[in-house]
């Protein structure tokens, strides 16, 4: 029916142009990935293993066959699989490392990266094989009679190509993952394919020191704190992998057999849950992982140093000495040598103690102090002075952004780069506010300040986050600090989208204006008036009021009340905050809008951003003229715009070539819009013909994304269960 039919048309539609650009973009790969499938359905090796055929010795490549003059396995063994899993993998590093190599570096180096590093690694193979075949090695005996099928070793050698190419920290991750993987597979399995996958991301990684690789990132020759750290976790990673494959997977490895030599499940669990919790703490920069870590190590080095010694005595004596698990103990005990030099090499690096628990801020008795007075008196900063009227203090005399203003709420922890042993500071630095949730620093907004400082600002912000074990992220910032961060080698994702009113051509005329003249003359009609003024200065039944409509509001959602860029009665009660009201002759509230100040370099508000709105029933069109008449009348006061402020996860359009990430920020806004209508609020200010300026996140690292979501969602809901939280998917549903 066509009815039914038609979502399925537009998927496979779908699916049919996204395969098309794969092919148009990534050739190469995609045409090796098909060889690779139409050989293995042709041969039924994607069912059937091949190496069990009695042709496979005949097509595969290896010492025997080169031998045996048959070079050209070197063609026909490559795009073969011996087994129907090998499929799976081989396709895996062909669609992922060629891919990216492709991606990277062009069709032209992929293709040359895959198909040398294939050759080279199966040719100076067997040549090893060749070498070490009249000794004694009964391991390299062995191998030299093997024969091997595949294409990995060409995908490893492209991969490892590829990350000259990728910034940090990237680049090492992907160095790192190759190096354990082959170094892991080589000591404790030990196969021929092992020993040509060594040689592929060996050579590879070699080469990238003297070709010119397309792309290729540039590297200071220093390690940073984010780098000594994430050698120190890939070094106990990689004594994990050793601990699962010797337990899991025991074999002949070039260091003997491994059978046995595994212990028990339990000790191998005990030892990957104390190695998880290292890991964890080294990531951060704990200084108490490090120690832990390092002992840890020296234990280990210590245990090899006695065995060595009971060794050498014995046979100096005379006794024939056996030492059990060598295949094992030996590369361990060199690795555990290796990463207690790494430890303390990058001692620097481990420096983060306990983080310190935000202390909240609370509005002093009285209101705030006047902006640009400290209560000593003194005009400008003071390093002593409580932080939240030190930063209200730089906001007023330097100005901020539409947003800065929430800066100075409670709650917030501030960062003042001057206090942070910045030389180059001048005491009026500025400052960023942020919250921490779940090892996140998140900033809010643009650095406040002096605008040449607000690059330094954010550099000095990273570092102290790197000291503290923090990820430092910016959250609603502008493209200007979007730019600047940029130049740091910083990631953005827009997740807001600020909409702005400029107030002194502003008329409302015209077709598109029609539904705000209608509620001002039904305001006019209905008895309705508009009051703005400071909330702290309003009658208590009237604050009594406004209070029981956010309370009304918020219990509506089904979902605890919002936070962080959200405000409420307590923020709007500041004197310095403007607050509009619709009320009849009567006294009743209709609803109400809460307006924060922009401020300007002269201490003067040159604009003020909409925080609070809430309406209840009585008065439909409420909203759109608590607007009108707020534009009117804070224009009438001075101001040169009104922003309407932006809505978390909503945008007017969609991104010219969305990411993934873009299509995650969809979705969630998608979830969440039953529940706090972000998308439809968005749409509603679309009736004030705005100008739309774009609000960003801003973050150092993609790996860094899931905590920074999950300490979002706390910034924004600190006060929500679990249960809340999975109230919101299963409601969606």
């Amino acid at each position: 029916m066509p009815a039914e039919t038609a979502p399925a048309e537009r998927r496979a539609k779908t699916v049919a142009v996204a395969a098309a650009s794969t092919v148009r973009r990534l050739p190469f790969t995609a045409g090796t990935a098909a060889l690779i499938l139409l050989v293995g359905l042709s041969v039924g090796g994607l069912w059937h293993p091949v190496s069990d055929r009695s042709w496979y010795p005949d097509v595969a490549y290896g010492l025997p066959s080169f031998e045996a003059g048959r070079w050209w396995t070197l063609i026909t063994g490559s795009p073969l699989c011996a087994t129907p899993a090998d499929y799976l993998l081989v396709l895996l590093a062909v669609v992922l490392l060629v891919g990216l190599a492709e991606a990277r570096l062009g069709t032209r180096w992929a293709a040359a990266a895959t198909v040398l590093g294939q050759l080279g690694a199966a040719l100076l193979a067997a040549l090893l094989f060749l070498v070490l075949r009249h000794t004694d090695w009964a391991w390299a005996r062995e191998q030299a009679r093997a024969v091997d099928v595949g294409l990995s070793a060409g995908g490893l050698c492209a991969g490892a190509l590829a990350s000259a190419a990728l910034a940090s920290p990237w680049r090492q991750r992907l160095r790192m993952g190759l190096l354990t993987y082959v170094t892991v597979w080589l000591l404790y399995v030990g196969g021929l394919v092992e020993v040509e996958h060594a040689i592929a991301v060996a050579g590879a990684l070699i080469a990238t020191r003297w070709l010119k690789v397309p792309g290729a990132a540039p590297t200071s020759g220093r390690l940073s704190r984010r780098e000594w750290r994430l050698l120190a976790v890939a070094g106990l990673v990689l004594l994990a992998a050793i601990q699962t494959v010797v337990r899991l997977s025991p074999s002949r490895g070039p260091l003997g057999n491994t059978s046995g030599e595994g212990g028990s499940g339990w000790q191998l669990l005990i030892s990957l849950v104390l190695i998880a919790l290292l890991v964890n703490g080294l990531r951060g920069g704990r200084r108490v992982a490090w120690r832990w870590s390092l002992l840890l190590c020296l234990a280990n080095v210590l245990l090899g140093l006695l065995v060595a010694v009971a060794y050498v005595v014995g046979r100096i004596l005379g006794e024939e000495v056996t030492v059990t698990g060598a295949a094992v103990f030996v590369p361990a005990a060199i690795l555990w040598t290796a990463e207690a030099v790494v430890l303390l090499a990058g001692r620097e690096a481990f420096r983060a103690g306990r983080p310190r628990r935000r202390v909240r801020l609370r509005t002093p008795p009285g209101g705030p102090h006047r902006p640009g007075r400290h209560p000593s008196g003194a005009v400008g900063p003071a390093a002593d002075a409580d932080p939240q009227e030190r930063a209200t203090d730089l906001l007023v005399r330097h100005g901020g952004g539409n947003l800065s203003w929430m800066t100075t709420w409670r709650d917030n922890s501030y960062f003042f780069p001057d206090d942070d042993g910045d030389e180059g500071g001048d005491g009026d630095d500025g400052y960023l506010a942020y919250r921490v949730h779940a090892g996140v620093a998140v900033a809010l907004g643009d650095p406040v300040g002096a605008a040449r400082t607000r690059a330094r600002t954010i550099t000095r912000f990273a570092d102290m986050c790197d000291r503290s074990g923090l990820v430092p992220c910016l959250f609603s910032a502008t493209a200007q600090a979007a730019e600047a961060t940029g130049a740091l080698g910083w990631r953005s994702v827009q997740v807001a989208e600020d909409t702005v009113i400029d107030l002194p051509d502003l008329e409302f005329r015209g077709k598109a204006w029609q539904d705000v003249r209608t509620a001002l003359n039904r305001a006019g009609k209905d008895g309705v008036e508009y009051r703005l003024g400071a909330l702290a200065e309003q009658p208590r039944p009237v604050q009594s009021q406004v209070r029981a409509i956010s309370e009304e509001w918020v219990g509506d959602k089904g979902l605890p009340e919002m936070g962080f860029t959200l405000g409420g009665v307590d923020e709007a009660l500041d004197p310095r905050m403007r607050v509009g009201l619709a009320m009849d002759g009567d006294g009743h509230l209709y609803g109400v809008t809460s307006w924060m100040p922009v401020y300007d370099h002269d201490g003067a508000p040159r604009g003020w951003t909409l925080d609070m709105m809430r309406r209840r029933d009585g008065f439909r069109p409420v909203v759109e003229f608590m607007i009108a008449s707020s534009c009117m009348a804070l224009r009438d006061d001075g101001a040169r715009f009104l922003s309407l402020s932006g809505a978390p996860l909503a945008r007017s359009g969609a991104a010219e070539a969305p990411t993934v990430l873009d299509r995650i920020l969809d979705q969630l806004g998608s979830t969440m819009e039953p529940y706090y209508g972000f998308r439809s609020l968005h749409a509603f200010k679309a009736k004030f013909q705005p100008r739309h300026e774009p609000m960003f996140l801003l973050y150092r690292d993609e790996a860094d994304l899931p905590r920074i979501g999950l300490a979002l969602l706390r910034c924004y809901m600190p006060a929500a269960t679990v249960r809340d939280l999975l109230r919101v998917p299963a409601h969606h549903g």
